[in-house]
């Protein structure tokens, strides 16, 4: 089974974790208006949800259960990168937090996707 943390410098669970945090900061400096609230209320859903997905894909029961976690984690990752994209560029704020939280979204996206490629493969070698 496939673990996630790791005690090398790569844990993705603190990585998604950490990004969740940023996320949550952002949030709280959105306008306080209807867009802001209803917009913040979703990017903060699913920024979150990205590292508790790929947790809960850590303690996963097989691998089929750890495909099935890793596939919400990155779904939810799609969904903040549209969000990001839509606060960047309604101008909701206008930060360079914004546009770095943005490139590690696409990043996370990657690490997901590989990571979901990759166990597949295996699983068809098996």
């Amino acid at each position: 089974m496939r673990r996630l943390h790791s005690s090398k410098g790569s844990d993705l669970c603190e990585r998604t974790f950490q990004f969740g945090v940023r996320i949550t900061k952002m949030v709280r400096r959105l306008p306080r208006d209807v867009a802001g609230h209803e917009i913040g209320r979703q990017v903060l859903r699913s920024g979150t949800s990205i590292g508790a997905n790929t947790e809960e894909s850590d303690a996963a029961e097989s691998t089929e259960d750890f495909l099935h976690k890793m596939k919400i984690a990155l779904k939810e990752a799609q969904e903040t990168r549209f969000w990001l994209r839509n606060i960047r560029e309604s101008g909701l704020l206008v930060e360079k937090e914004v546009s770095d939280l943005f490139q590690e979204c696409v990043e996370l996206i990657k690490i997901i996707n590989a990571i979901i490629t990759n166990t597949k493969r295996k699983m068809n070698e098996e």
